[in-house]
């Protein structure tokens, strides 16, 4: 038992403050939250919080670790005037770079990085190309030497190698899931990790591609993580080739359901959002990247019954996307407020609850003891109704001072439990490898 004593208990969703709170915490969940809990349990770990925010971890729900090497890439990029221009000379180049010490480093990396930024959980969508079978794996090594949280899945495409490719990110998907559930069977190593099935785009997916999706969902009972309509292109294309809307397209094959995870959809159709509304699947916004690529803004956002944040690589800092997310909105005209986005953040735990089966994002008992604890000492007032207001103009990652990940501390007092620098230093040597291998690629 550890209890994490005298803690400022704040929470999203239903937002509230609480200061002198006391959390127990027994193996991987929250016991109990109240106040002089030490004496009903005198045999606990104490850890003195004095004051410090304690709160559910933040959720990524949207993130390519793959690009975890690309941090200042120096590699001979092309002029890319329009997105697709964009994936095909830096993004397709560099995943088609990878190999599987790569992979290792940039998860490996990325997953030490959002723990940093206060994560316990990111959702990733994965691609190597010339490294799939068995590249899920690799990942899921990094999210465990970290003790992050999270999810994987495999990008299926034609892009490079047509119906052989998408078979074989079909595969990778599947054997992935069959490994998770051997491992939960098994109990061996802690239930850190789950799967999606994965696919870069409808665009990069024939109609066959998509049937294979579709058994792989009912075999394993997971749900879909894809990009959809990120460029005008998608949309464009899915009506030249199928004649229908994407989620249309989609939901024609059994796609969409309460699992679902749609990145981006900037330029969704009515039907679409209805369709995925109706289906009980999420949005994930990212804002970052959406400006990086300059594609456009998303001005159908309030109607998504679901939407969830992600940063779509750039890192895993959720506190710079909810600002972000809500300044970009404000700037397009938007009507919501910081308290929405605060929301949004916060339903990352929902899809975690889905896809893991158990209570994530609520300082109550039988919750996940996954906790974001945070420095942070305000000069106005702080209250639960104006919590998202500190949320989207004062707290910051900077402000991160531990972080706890299945009731264990990964991040304590800004520290790790190992050595990270010989990591970042082969890091570097791997990352300046692949800048050189994407040299020699078309």
């Amino acid at each position: 038992m550890l209890l994490l004593k005298n803690a400022t208990a704040v929470q999203f969703e239903p937002a509230f403050i609480k200061e002198g709170v006391d959390i127990a915490i027994d193996g991987s969940t929250i016991k109990e939250v109240g106040a002089n809990l030490s004496m009903k349990y005198p045999d606990a770990i104490v850890k003195e919080m004095h004051g410090k925010l304690v709160m559910p971890g933040l959720v990524c729900s949207h993130n390519h670790f793959y690009s975890g090497l690309a941090r200042g890439v120096m590699a001979d990029i092309k002029p890319s005037p329009d997105f697709i221009s964009i994936l095909k000379n830096l993004w397709w180049r560099m995943d088609r770079a990878l190999d599987e010490e790569a992979v290792y480093y940039s998860g490996l990396i990325c997953s030490l990085e959002a723990i940093k930024s206060g994560c316990t959980s990111v959702i990733d969508h994965h691609a190597s190309p010339n490294y799939i079978g068995g590249s899920l794996s690799t990942i899921r090594k990094g999210f465990i030497k970290a003790g992050l949280r999270g999810m994987t899945c495999f990008e299926t495409t034609d892009r490079n190698g047509g119906m052989k490719e998408m078979m074989a990110g079909v595969e990778e998907n599947i054997a992935f899931a069959q490994l998770i559930d051997r491992a939960k069977e098994e109990g061996t190593e802690p239930y850190l990790v789950e799967a999606h099935i994965g696919a870069h785009a409808p665009f990069t997916v024939t109609n066959d591609g998509l049937a294979m999706m579709a058994e792989a969902v009912q075999a394993t009972g997971r749900g879909i993580h894809v990009h959809v309509a990120e460029d005008r292109y998608d949309v464009t294309h899915s009506h030249h080739h199928y004649g229908q809307d994407i989620v249309e397209r989609l939901d024609s094959f059994g796609l969409i359901n309460e699992k679902t995870l749609l990145a981006h959809g900037l330029f969704l159709s009515d039907r679409d959002i209805d369709i995925l509304n109706a289906k009980d699947g999420f949005l994930v916004h990212n804002a970052r990247s959406n400006m990086n690529n300059n594609v456009g803004y998303n001005n159908k956002l309030i109607r998504f019954k679901n939407v969830a944040l992600g940063t779509d690589g750039i890192g895993a800092d959720m506190f710079e996307e909810l600002k972000f997310s809500f300044f970009k909105h404000r700037d397009a005209g938007g009507p919501l407020w910081p308290d929405s986005f605060m929301k949004n953040l916060w339903n990352g735990n929902e899809i975690l609850a889905r896809n893991f089966g158990a209570k994530f994002g609520r300082l109550d008992a039988g919750n996940k003891a996954d906790l974001t604890i945070l420095d942070y000492t305000s000069p106005t007032p702080f209250v639960a109704d104006n919590l998202a207001g500190h949320v989207a103009f004062g707290m910051n990652a900077g402000n991160v001072n531990s972080v706890m990940v299945e009731g264990r501390f990964v991040y304590e007092d800004r520290a790790f439990p190992f050595d990270i620098a010989p990591i970042y230093a082969e890091a570097s040597k791997v990352a300046e490898r692949l800048w050189k291998t994407m040299d020699q690629l078309d």
